[in-house]
């Protein structure tokens, strides 16, 4: 294993919210690299979208941590899990997926995971190879090993209970099923966000009860999307995308706070914290300029996902477009089928691609955040004349060039 405990534990801290429990891990760690055997680690992920964003990397830079220090690394694929829906965070019962949506979404899933990874030290696991092959007794002898009323203390179980909102039984079983995957697996240390944890002390109790020794429990932080207060998430529109654009996903980190910089710095960058702590200090000495520290973030990220080439090509753009304060020479060209002679500006922005639904467009143009042909629009119920082509634009990144056609 690569170096001694106290080193392991440095780099497993890194970024992480809790460790359950240290002492146990550091005895675990101890014990590979006096027998040589690697450390099973455990990350699940259901392919509930076909895309990850920098929110999912945060879990994924923690597993390549882990295979940095030489232990075995193992993505799970929630196959089975998917098609229950995880409910955690969740006010209501998610829809179920379809078996054929979900193995689409896990082979793009695949894909991406090793942008970050290894695939050389990644084993890629799929829970149904022994969900799937459980009969009716086997899962009735499973859901007795808990109670309704352990279940309750889950927070958004008791709140929707408290409210008097359904609960179906299914959603009793994810915690459940998504802890008997440690026992199938064997593992020694499973990793989650914040909001997983309830579901990762369920793995060890389950491990306990079919005895063996409880897994240890990380977990990280659910990362800040662009607006620098919620999590990030499609549905908010705050993410980056991993298979964004390079220009796009370049743009995207330059317009994010000073201080979330630094977040995305510990939780996404390859730098040390020794690196870190100069850079941070550097920042508020006024020897380094916050800008130039977005840049090189942005030129980090970019890189990781579409090469060295693309990330200069990318800061290129960036400067050229904002600092000259210049349209870009190129952007997507979009034909858009007229529903009239005149069509809502926000539903124009949604079918061009540069937001992703009438509802972001409208909130774009209410918060002044969109142009047509250069000229800032603050009416949200504006209208396109259905003929000839217009720029738009929204924020400071995302152009299209938008042409009706019958």
């Amino acid at each position: 294993m690569a170096g001694s405990v106290a080193e392991q534990m440095e780099l497993i801290k890194r970024g992480a919210v809790e460790i359950l429990l240290e002492k146990e891990l550091e005895e675990k760690l101890q014990k590979s690299i006096d027998t040589g055997v690697p450390l099973k680690i455990k990350a699940g992920f259901d392919p509930t979208a076909p895309d990850l964003h920098l929110g999912h990397t945060v879990l994924l830079h923690k597993m390549r941590q882990f295979q940095q220090l030489g232990h075995e690394v193992n993505f799970l694929i929630g196959d089975f899990t998917g098609m229950i829906g995880d409910p955690t965070g969740k006010s209501e019962t998610r829809k179920a997926l379809t078996r054929e949506d979900v193995l689409r979404n896990a082979e793009t899933y695949k894909e991406q995971v090793f942008k970050i990874l290894d695939p050389a030290k990644t084993k890629v696991v799929f829970n149904s190879e022994w969900l799937a092959a459980m009969n009716a007794t086997e899962m009735i002898q499973l859901a007795a090993k808990y109670t309704v009323a352990r279940m309750l203390e889950r927070d958004d179980f008791g709140k929707r209970y408290a409210n008097q909102m359904p609960i179906s039984i299914h959603e009793f079983l994810y915690p459940l099923i998504q802890g008997y995957d440690s026992v199938a697996m064997k593992a020694d240390v499973e990793l989650g966000g914040t909001d997983q944890k309830f579901n990762l002390l369920v793995g060890r109790e389950l491990q306990r009860e079919f005895g063996q020794r409880p897994q240890s429990v990380i977990t990280m932080p659910l990362l800040e999307g662009l607006d620098g207060v919620n999590k990030m998430s499609k549905s908010l529109g705050n993410y980056i995308g991993i298979n964004d654009p390079a220009d796009e996903i370049f743009g995207k980190v330059m317009s994010i706070s000073d201080e979330l910089m630094l977040r995305y710095y510990e939780l996404l960058s390859d730098l040390s914290l020794a690196e870190i702590d100069k850079l941070r200090k550097g920042i508020k000495a006024h020897e380094i300029h916050p800008m130039d520290a977005k840049k090189q973030l942005g030129r980090e990220i970019v890189a990781r996902y579409h090469g060295a080439a693309a990330a200069e090509q990318a800061e290129e753009h960036f400067v050229k477009r904002f600092r000259d304060n210049q349209t870009p020479d190129e952007m997507p060209e979009v034909d858009v089928v007229p529903e009239g002679s005149t069509m809502l500006l926000c539903k124009v922005l949604a079918k061009a691609g540069v937001v992703t639904s009438n509802g972001e467009g409208r909130r774009a143009i209410q918060q002044g955040g969109v142009k047509v042909n250069g000229e800032k629009v603050a009416d949200d119920n504006c209208e396109l004349a259905c003929s000839g082509e217009y720029v738009l634009q929204v924020g400071k990144r995302r152009f299209a060039r938008v042409r009706f056609s019958a």
